[in-house]
């Protein structure tokens, strides 16, 4: 059996990660165009089985997608949902917490949005930014943080145990791709809305985030949880690898249409 060409992406649990040694220009061999019509193919296999899911509505899956600015978490949304049921599809997207939010634990407002048996979710952003974002800037002290990863931990373990399928996906790009990118968002009137002044700080502080991701996927990469390092420079290829993931889950899962009602065999609707 020929080796599934994103294989490597998985970060084993207990392995050692160094993201300065993750290529993020990678194509892995394959042509763009050819990536393009490949794409349609694997969200129509999507399709079928998110239709299945959602007819059994025993199980949910949900991928969780983290990424330094500008590295293509719409996009990669917006690329390998779309055309999916939207009913049985539900994005949610984490940013800096409020009201209620900071009145409970910081896992308190993600389980909320934890998908129903029978839908795919997606994070935007996640639970993650309680070691990546709260880390590096110092918003919460070492002693605070450095306990989180066995909450995560035991977090997702209670939604896997429940029925829900994770998958994680670190969208990997690379710093002289996202300079681009950002300049793009400052030249581009129609893009100009999506940048912050705050980008340029994250950015500055890119050595301090890269230790913090290596951290936490390495301390959280687990058989119930994996993560998976997406190379993100190229968008048609990150897009492509994120949809293969995904499907790889759901044929894994297999799920299966409920019985038709007795009776219904001969049936002629007048």
């Amino acid at each position: 059996m020929a080796k599934h060409p994103i294989s490597h992406l998985l970060v084993e649990p207990g392995s050692d990660l160094s993201l300065a040694h993750r290529d993020t220009d990678e194509t892995f061999g394959w042509e763009k165009d050819w990536a393009l019509e490949e794409l349609e193919r694997v969200k129509q296999r999507l399709d079928v089985l998110q239709a299945r899911l959602y007819a059994e509505e025993q199980r949910s899956v949900l991928l969780v997608l983290q990424a330094m600015d500008a590295a293509g978490k719409d996009g990669t949304i917006r690329s390998i949902l779309s055309g999916l049921n939207p009913a049985g599809v539900h994005v949610a997207s984490f940013k800096v917490p409020g009201g209620l939010e900071v009145q409970h634990d910081y896992l308190w407002r993600v389980h909320q949005q934890v998908p129903a048996k029978g839908h795919i979710g997606v994070f935007n952003r996640s639970h993650y930014e309680d070691v990546l974002v709260v880390r590096v800037k110092g918003f919460a002290p070492k002693p605070v943080w450095s306990k989180r990863y066995e909450h995560i931990r035991e977090f997702e373990q209670l939604l896997a145990d429940e029925g829900t399928r994770i998958v994680k996906c670190f969208l990997h790009v690379g710093r002289d791709e996202q300079r681009e990118r950002l300049q793009e968002r400052v030249d581009d009137p129609e893009k100009r809305w999506k940048f912050r002044m705050g980008d340029l700080e994250d950015r500055a502080m890119w050595p301090d985030f890269m230790e913090a991701y290596e951290d936490a996927i390495r301390k959280t990469s687990t058989k119930y949880a994996p993560w998976y390092v997406v190379p993100a420079d190229h968008n048609w290829s990150r897009n492509l690898a994120v949809a293969m993931i995904l499907l790889d889950v759901l044929e894994d899962m297999d799920p299966q249409l409920p019985p038709p009602e007795d009776g219904i065999d001969g049936v002629v609707v007048e």
